[in-house]
């Protein structure tokens, strides 16, 4: 059963103190789609305060094997135990990744929370669950996936400001349309503690998709209203959530 939660959480006293309250050592931060690293960039420094390691994954977006692959090695450099992230896309391959035994908990960012056998394909129910933001991707030659400028704004990340959204629009990783084919050969979540942090107005990964999710893992789940990039408009919201799954 999915546990709603409400984070009001403040990081009061030193580091030390509340570092000595966290079962985890570090946590490894997977990007979505149309993203990168850079998308945890007002994270990081949060769980860093909160005496947390961090390690921001790049991945290449060729493939869900692939990424696993490259979440693996992060995990495997890892201090541990693990809190493991996951962003949109980021959560099939945490998904897959998570039960590495390193890995204490996961969290889920406006994320896919796949089942066993299911590719992002599948677990997206776009006939349930319409997507406006997808319908706006366009494909390269290579069959590499992009949001377009205009398409960024208006779907990926329309609650920051204009420069902003330019700048994650130039710098982000296009995916390739076969790793949607891709099904999840494990699910950690259904042995680790999963935690969810619900974006209440993503037109890219819907509201309601999320929620279901969420209640379909068991997971602890907070919402904010934001569009998809949760993470970079409500930085400390997600960072909360995180160090309440490093507990």
């Amino acid at each position: 059963m999915s546990t709603f939660v409400s984070l009001g959480l403040t990081l009061t006293g030193t580091t030390t103190a509340l570092a000595e309250t966290l079962a985890a050592k570090t946590v490894v931060l997977v990007h979505g789609a149309f993203a990168d690293g850079s998308s945890w960039s007002a994270v990081s420094p949060l769980l860093r305060e909160a005496g947390l390691n961090v390690i921001a994954v790049q991945n290449p977006l060729d493939s869900l094997m692939g990424d696993v692959a490259y979440t693996n090695r992060a995990i495997d450099r890892a201090e541990g135990p693990v809190v493991l992230v996951g962003h949109s896309w980021g959560g099939m391959v945490i998904t897959e990744a998570g039960v590495h035994d390193k890995v204490q908990s996961l969290v889920y960012v406006a994320a896919y929370a796949p089942d066993v056998g299911q590719s992002l394909g599948e677990a997206a129910m776009l006939d349930v669950y319409p997507a406006p933001g997808l319908g706006a991707l366009q494909q390269d030659e290579a069959g590499y996936f992009y949001l377009p400028e205009a398409a960024a704004a208006e779907f990926f990340a329309h609650d920051l400001p204009a420069d902003q959204a330019a700048f994650i629009a130039a710098s982000q990783g296009l995916l390739n349309s076969k790793a949607l084919e891709e099904p999840v050969t494990q699910a950690a979540w259904k042995d680790k503690p999963s935690f969810f942090a619900i974006a209440g107005d993503d037109k890219m990964t819907p509201t309601p998709l999320q929620r279901e999710f969420a209640k379909k893992i068991g997971a602890t789940s907070a919402e904010v209203p934001s569009s998809h990039v949760v993470m970079v408009s409500n930085p400390q919201f997600v960072a909360d959530l995180i160090i309440q799954a490093a507990k």
